[in-house]
């Protein structure tokens, strides 16, 4: 455990406070508390990559906990803000299904030996989604421009998810036709390297009966002689 995966363990903590500050309508100043506690946990997403990279502390459960931490903070919030009715659920629907998806592709990519980069989409889409779920928290109690901001940044949010996943299938689809050609040019040479053995031995046995067969040729006449 070190400050980096700490910071990812505080991200995951704080998903529940956001859930409940969202969706308690009288609470004081829940738009303020809500926008402050997410930006809050969004902010530890850059911090921890930050000081693990400085540090040189990337650890195995820090690869594991950050995309987790950042996928529960960004689905909650999301589903928060459909619950209340600030959110569209269709655009919910569409990020939260892109990043099943693209789970699912690296599970699959790390059973098959080979690992999926972050795009630079994919990066992008994760600041588009904080500043997309600040707005639209603060954009419902003050309206205005602010909504309208929030609003087109939600549809950029969709618009990234969209191409940043056709951008990982077809990664996932090279890298996996690599993979599997790989395997099998290696069957065919382990398979032509077992022929060539049987075909060695094959040869070894006919050359050992041959000699045995000429020393029994050779031993016929000698017994004849001294007989």
């Amino acid at each position: 455990m070190n400050l980096p995966n700490s910071l990812t363990l505080a991200r995951i903590f704080l998903v529940p406070f956001v859930v409940v500050v969202l969706l308690t309508k009288d609470l004081g100043n829940r738009a303020y508390w809500g926008a402050g506690l997410f930006l809050a946990a969004a902010l530890t997403d850059l911090l921890d990559g930050y000081l693990a990279r400085r540090r040189q502390q990337v650890t195995t459960l820090g690869r594991l906990l950050d995309p987790i931490a950042d996928k529960l903070l960004i689905s909650s919030a999301l589903v928060s803000l459909v619950q209340v009715g600030i959110a569209p659920a269709w655009m919910v629907v569409i990020i939260i299904g892109r990043e099943f998806a693209v789970s699912g592709l690296r599970s699959i990519a790390a059973h098959e030996g080979f690992s999926i980069d972050v795009s630079r989409l994919g990066k992008g889409k994760m600041v588009t989604q904080v500043a997309a779920v600040v707005g639209l928290i603060l954009g419902h109690k003050f309206g205005g421009w602010m909504e309208q901001t929030a609003r087109i940044l939600l549809w950029a949010v969709v618009f990234f998810a969209l191409v940043s996943m056709i951008q990982y299938f077809r990664e996932f689809w090279a890298k996996l036709d690599s993979s599997v050609k790989h395997r099998e040019r290696r069957r065919l040479r382990i398979l032509e390297r077992r022929r060539q053995i049987m075909a060695e031995r094959r040869e070894l046995r006919r050359l050992r009966r041959l000699e045995k067969q000429r020393s029994r040729q050779n031993a016929a006449p000698e017994a004849t002689s001294t007989d």
